[in-house]
């Protein structure tokens, strides 16, 4: 299948170059966490050799950022940081790794008193004195609040899309072209819709794709390669992760499952899937990462989608969120979602909390939940 790219700038991120015609760059997010340094640099390596063209490390502390700079010491891949909530950590983290990727969302975590343009601006100035490209990471579930506000509660992509557009303008005011965008969500339609739209107004600027908490594999794979096909067939995307909930020791599968999309497409194997808002369960569960706190996640989230097996035929979305950062916001549009902490897991009902419960007794408390459901859409049926 010959596929015509958008003409996009070129942004070099460390030994790669991505944008204006050069090949999609495949990256990946370690899942260890970061303080342990070997744990890290065997992971970072793992993925580096299993054809990784970047890959991405939370900092969320001043000892993840120590930390790092023994990473990059002991490896020869392409690094990329995830600020997290704490946009001041740049300056210590830029001199060891070759791209910074920030979220307009999170910036209003620390110094709420100080516009987001001062902190994008120095944000900016860091990356351009260390040669680090940057990444204007936009998330569903965690939206700058104030572009939340200005739209209707039901439209999830125009706040993504005004916040994504602002920050390229801004970026571009203060003279610096070296960066990328990305737009995610769990819902892949979603994700074809979003980036479709920020490449008609900005054609230029390269894009990073990726459906976020794809979740477990197969499914998480499945709805990745919904987005992916239907995006790059149209000349959209610049470089790609395939998000999957898999222990520490499989993450290279996200590597060989994004290569094998990218080859598909190319011999035209693809799958023109025109609506997956099919009236059956959807799990969403995220990628496992550093912020994961307690690993017995992982594990939840395949007994969740083994104990809701029952429901297969009901349009209910469960999400099953790894860490505090990303999963309060992010089970919101969920029917049912969990989150997890160190040693409980919280429960909700959309936006509404209904309580933290040990991980051996979640299960029995979710099915409660979902029974409700399940007899709630008989009623109406």
């Amino acid at each position: 299948m010959e596929i015509h790219r958008n003409p996009t700038r070129e942004v070099r991120i460390g030994a790669v170059t991505i944008g204006a015609g050069h090949p999609i760059a495949v990256q990946s997010m370690t899942a260890t966490h970061t303080q342990n340094i070997d744990a890290t640099v065997e992971q970072v390596n793992a993925l580096h050799a299993a054809g990784a063209d970047i890959v991405r490390i939370a900092v969320d502390s001043t000892k993840d950022a120590e930390a790092l700079a023994e990473i990059r010491r002991q490896t020869q891949a392409n690094l990329s940081v995830d600020l997290q909530e704490n946009y001041r950590l740049a300056e210590k983290v830029a001199p060891h790794v070759d791209k910074i990727r920030y979220n307009p969302g999170h910036l209003y975590h620390h110094e709420r008193d100080k516009p987001w343009q001062e902190k994008v601006r120095y944000l900016a100035q860091i990356a351009a004195e260390h040669d680090c490209a940057i990444r204007v990471g936009v998330n569903c579930g965690s939206v700058d609040p104030a572009k939340k506000e200005a739209f209707a509660a039901e439209d999830s992509i125009g706040p993504m899309l005004q916040s994504a557009w602002e920050h390229c303008e801004f970026l571009d005011g203060v003279g610096f072209s070296r960066y990328n965008v990305s737009l995610k969500d769990s819902d892949p339609q979603k994700v074809i819709e979003v980036n479709r739209r920020f490449a008609e107004r900005r054609p230029d600027v390269p894009l990073h794709l990726g459906v976020t908490e794809a979740g477990l594999p197969p499914d998480g794979v499945i709805k990745t390669r919904i987005a992916f096909e239907q995006l790059i067939s149209r000349g959209l995307g610049d470089t790609l992760r395939v998000s999957l909930t898999v222990p520490n020791a499989r993450k290279i599968e996200e590597i060989a499952a994004g290569r094998q999309i990218l080859a598909d497409i190319a011999a035209g194997r693809v799958r023109s899937v025109v609506n997956f808002g099919l009236p059956t369960l959807n799990i969403i569960s995220c990628p496992s990462c550093s912020r994961v706190e307690n690993e017995a996640f992982i594990e939840l989230a395949q007994d969740v989608k083994a104990m809701t097996e029952y429901a297969r035929d009901y349009a209910i979305t469960i999400a099953v969120m790894g860490c505090r950062v990303n999963g309060p916001g992010e089970t919101d549009d969920a029917d049912l979602g969990l989150w997890c902490g160190p040693n409980f897991v919280n429960l909700k009902r959309g936006s509404e909390e209904l309580g933290a419960y040990p991980y051996d007794a979640i299960l029995p408390r979710l099915k409660a939940e979902l029974d409700r459901l399940i007899e709630a859409k008989q009623a109406l049926a």
